[in-house]
């Protein structure tokens, strides 16, 4: 049932997410400044390759100082925009029964997109 779910989330835009968040990962990456932010975008790309069957799980480091004020830079840099339109994608493909998986992947993007520094992917 998950390589159902991913096939049919890579036909129906999942490729072009990955590609987005790939594209500005490698963006970021150019300059020392953007390589941790651009780690992260890498990792929202990951999670948007195969969402169904990836849980996303604090890492050992998700309470620490450094961690905190990474999630808060981010989010004041755009991880708040990027974290609400995954929370719109998600509310619109909930209203009809067959969207509900893919809304509830939707979520599960918002989530790390919100607050990425500390969690991993599993």
């Amino acid at each position: 049932m998950k390589l159902l779910g991913n096939i049919l989330w890579l036909i129906f835009g999942g490729v072009i997410v990955a590609l987005e968040y790939l594209l500005a990962g490698l963006l970021l990456i150019v300059t020392i400044i953007g390589i941790p932010f651009g780690i992260q975008a890498l990792k929202l790309s990951l999670l948007a390759l195969s969402p169904f069957g990836t849980k996303v799980t604090d890492g050992g480091s998700s309470g620490g100082c450094l961690s905190v004020g990474m999630n808060i830079l981010w989010i004041l840099i755009g991880g708040l925009w990027i974290s609400l339109t995954h929370l719109l994608f998600g509310l619109l493909l909930c209203l009809t029964i067959l969207g509900i998986p893919f809304g509830l992947q939707h979520f599960k993007m918002a989530g790390l997109a919100l607050t990425p520094f500390g969690k991993k992917l599993s």
